[in-house]
């Protein structure tokens, strides 16, 4: 089942993606107004009987948001491809620990929505990712256990501004939050339409041009790990994501860097999830 947020009439919402359109399901569902909250109130089987049913809306009516609009958590994965390691070229070790940084909510914006390059900086990248979205919550998570808490995946643009990543020794909190820097989306696809988590190619095109390509066979970290290792740390809840890293081929390691500027157009698919597409565009003083 794919399941997306969008805002329609002027309101956001939220329903079961169709060949036909959408099913929509806060006008349903009331007492669950948002998708984290019909994930924390574990909908699925409710909403799997209206498959088939009429639709409410056609695609041409909704701008779609990011997948999740209101997690309480947005954990994001450095450097977790064992090829994009080699990038680095600066001899460690692979790491015993995955590197982690937070992300805010207003970074993010929906498939179709363009990336916004800040007027303080012109080394907007682009990083293409697959999202894990929680489905049960947990502390201490057992890595045998990791994956059943995985409500489903999304598809990830965790833009960075390289310059300001640069400006603190010991974070890239800066660097990754810039507003409408990154995207999420087009939507959720539930974990049971997906054959396993650990072969999972991740592919980002910008222009039309192949960029980054890899498979989540070759992670360092793969997704029970992390969902272990996080929960050790925070408690997981519903609706909570993670992104788990993206492969080599970022602007950043070209020579000289290609950073994405207005009317460019980047590309990330995941076969099975999604593909989720942006513009790039200036910001406006």
């Amino acid at each position: 089942m794919r399941l997306a947020s969008y805002r329609i009439r002027g309101g956001a919402s939220y329903g079961i993606v169709t060949a036909e359109g959408v099913i929509d399901l806060k006008s349903r569902l009331t007492d669950y107004p948002t998708l984290r909250t019909f994930i924390a109130g574990d909908q699925f089987r409710g909403a799997e009987e209206m498959i088939g049913g009429p639709v409410d809306f056609a695609f041409e009516e909704l701008e779609l948001l990011p997948t999740i609009l209101d997690a309480e958590k947005y954990i994001c994965i450095g450097i977790n491809y064992a090829k994009r390691e080699t990038e680095y070229k600066d001899g460690a070790q692979k790491p015993r620990y995955p590197s982690v940084f937070m992300r805010t909510p207003d970074s993010f914006v929906g498939h179709e929505t363009p990336l916004v390059r800040p007027l303080e900086s012109e080394q907007l990248d682009y990083e293409g990712e697959i999202g894990i979205i929680i489905g049960k919550g947990g502390r201490r998570i057992p890595e045998n256990r990791a994956e059943s808490h995985i409500a489903g995946l999304t598809v990830i643009n965790e833009g960075s501004v390289r310059d300001w990543l640069r400006h603190a020794k010991f974070n890239v909190t800066q660097g990754k939050n810039f507003v409408h820097s990154g995207s999420m989306g087009p939507w959720m696809v539930t974990a049971d339409e997906l054959a396993g988590f650990d072969d999972l190619r991740v592919r980002t095109r910008v222009n039309g041009e192949l960029r980054q390509d890899d498979t989540t066979a070759n992670l360092m970290f793969p997704f029970r790990h992390l969902i272990s290792y996080l929960s050790t740390v925070f408690l997981l809840k519903p609706g909570d994501v993670i992104a788990t890293g993206t492969p080599n081929g970022a602007g950043a390691r070209f020579d000289p860097p290609r950073y994405l500027k207005p009317g460019d157009v980047v590309e990330v698919s995941v076969p099975g999830v999604g593909l989720l597409r942006n513009g790039v565009t200036d910001e406006t003083a």
